[in-house]
């Protein structure tokens, strides 16, 4: 089964993460076809917005693929969240609108994955948190920097230090999330009519307005390469070995500070 599900119409691209026997965790193989629908809508003339969700109703991406990290070195988990922040930044800086329709879990990587979108819709059920501290490792795929925009740093400092999930509702209200609905099918009815009304604008004007805001922005080279370091830091620790092992052991984990 591909780990991605597309369709087209009238000019908007819904993209779905298909993995559901894994919550659609963001594994490698996910990220690299998503980089390859991304770079193709930068291309493709047709496609003039997208809509990224997940399959189901249970998560949009409950996360990243865990089991990928566990035998990592600290050089190639650098590389995994360069690879990461770099797909990452590919959608953040894509001309044309990309609407994140949160269904369910956005943990870790799902999380980041949604704030690297221009605008977040979710469901009631909808479940947004950065828990990577309860493995003994942190967000490197961008969430230390796009969190700390998007809701402030104090807020920020918060989730990403307590790993608490928070609801849709409390996501929108600190800044996170722009709409909450009642049900999966006004989910992707609220979202195309967003991405309806966007496609009638000039799009040269949209590419434009997404551009300028994001010129705001420009200092993230510094904080993106100190977080892929850190991030890769934290898997050479004990710590990462005991939360890793622990949560595939569905147990508490034991941490010493090493």
């Amino acid at each position: 089964m591909p780990v991605l599900k597309t369709h087209h119409s009238s000019g908007t691209l819904v993209v779905t993460i298909s993995r559901p026997d894994a919550m659609n965790a963001l594994n490698v193989a996910t990220m690299d076809g998503l980089r390859e629908v991304i770079q193709e809508t930068y291309q493709n003339d047709t496609y003039r917005g997208i809509i990224l969700t997940g399959d189901g109703e249970k998560a949009f991406v409950a996360g990243a693929d865990i089991k990928e990290f566990t035998s990592l070195t600290k050089e190639q988990a650098f590389e995994l969240a360069q690879k990461g922040q770099n797909l990452f930044k590919l959608i953040e800086d894509c001309p044309k609108p990309i609407i994140a329709a949160v269904n369910g879990f956005a943990l870790g990587g799902g999380c980041e994955l949604a704030m690297a979108c221009h605008m977040r819709i979710a469901t009631e059920n909808a479940k947004f948190g950065q828990p990577e501290v309860n493995l003994g490792l942190i967000p490197g795929y961008g969430g230390t920097q796009r969190l700390a925009q998007l809701v402030g740093r104090g807020k920020a400092l918060e989730l990403i230090l307590t790993g608490d999930m928070i609801t849709a509702q409390e996501a929108k209200a600190i800044g996170l999330v722009n709409h909450v609905v009642g049900t999966r099918a006004e989910l992707d009815e609220l979202a195309q009519k967003i991405m309806d009304k966007i496609l009638t604008k000039g799009p040269l004007a949209v590419a434009l307005g997404i551009k300028a805001v994001n010129a705001g922005y420009g200092f993230e080279k510094n904080g993106y390469q100190t977080e892929a370091e850190n991030f890769a830091a934290a898997t050479v620790t004990n710590d990462f070995k005991e939360g890793t092992t622990a949560f595939i052991e569905k147990r508490k984990p034991a941490f010493t500070g090493k």
